[in-house]
């Protein structure tokens, strides 16, 4: 699996490899991530080809939709090849107009859990991630809402945990109560406020999946890129994923598309090979 996976692999535990480029299954919903994909069976062959491209790690939530990609992920994979490793996310919940809310409680985070595993139709999550809440101050203590989810884990439901939105205090704090093999947080070439936490990651063998890694909403728009992406022949968005491959060796990228091009385009990206000049003019941007 190693020699195939795109970016390698890594190892984060006996029972969890995951492909450094994996795939965020976010854009297979409607507009605003909710609701149905307005072509099911697009969704459906761009999950089929990511496996088949060599991926096996998905991101996903039952937020998502919301169930809608769960329900995909299941539709288009299940039963789920012996490599695949399904990382999901509690922690919010969606309204009927699509707003999304923050949902802390640890009954409620209970609930969710059951929610992933029945629409995922699995026994146990390969990884659950704590969604922390975007209007938080990075200070919240986790310990409540973690230990939900590690009771869970000591019950056999959940495999691995992960944190979502996440200061280093707040990792430091749930690592005191089992455990932490993922952060997930915003990262990119020109969004770099956490460097300092990419490197604990790599210090402690912690996958640091930087999701939004092509700049989410607000795509990434640099001349620098620009011009690197021209010399080398590629397209703007490969630089950045190559970049963010390369600067950490536990970094996991999970960029998300609904096109089988785009996920063509974005897989190829963990093959190029960006020379020193390249990466000392892409260093630039976020510094």
């Amino acid at each position: 699996m190693a020699d195939s996976a795109p970016g390698g692999t890594l190892r984060l535990a006996d029972d969890l490899v995951l492909s450094r480029m994996g795939y965020g299954a976010m854009q297979l919903a409607g507009p605003g991530v909710f609701g149905p994909p307005k072509d099911r069976a697009q969704a459906i062959a761009v999950l089929r080809e990511a496996v088949e491209l060599g991926v096996t790690h998905i991101d996903t939530s039952d937020f998502y939709g919301p169930v809608v990609v769960n329900e995909l992920i299941r539709e288009a994979l299940h039963p789920y090849k012996e490599d695949l490793r399904i990382v999901t996310k509690v922690g919010a919940r969606r309204d009927e107009n699509g707003g999304w809310h923050p949902s802390l409680e640890p009954s409620d985070l209970r609930k969710q859990v059951h929610d992933n595993l029945r629409h995922l139709r699995v026994d146990a999550l390969d990884v659950v991630n704590l969604r922390l809440s975007a209007e938080g101050t990075g200070e919240e203590s986790v310990a409540e809402q973690f230990g939900a989810l590690a009771e869970l884990r000591e019950d056999g439901l959940i495999r691995h945990l992960g944190l979502s939105g996440a200061t280093a205090a707040q990792l430091t704090e749930a690592q005191g109560i089992a455990p932490v093999v993922t952060v997930q947080n915003l990262y990119n070439l020109a969004n770099r406020q956490d460097d300092p936490l990419v490197d604990r990651c790599a210090a402690e063998n912690i996958a640091y999946a930087a999701f939004f890694p092509l700049g989410g909403f607000s795509p990434i728009q640099s001349r620098t890129l620009t011009d690197v992406a021209a010399r080398l022949g590629a397209s703007p968005q490969q630089v950045a994923l190559a970049w963010l491959l390369r600067r950490s060796p536990t970094t996991a990228l999970i960029p998300g598309t609904s096109t089988l091009a785009h996920l063509r385009e974005n897989v190829a990206a963990a093959d190029l090979a960006l020379p020193p000049d390249a990466v000392a003019e892409l260093d630039a941007i976020g510094g």
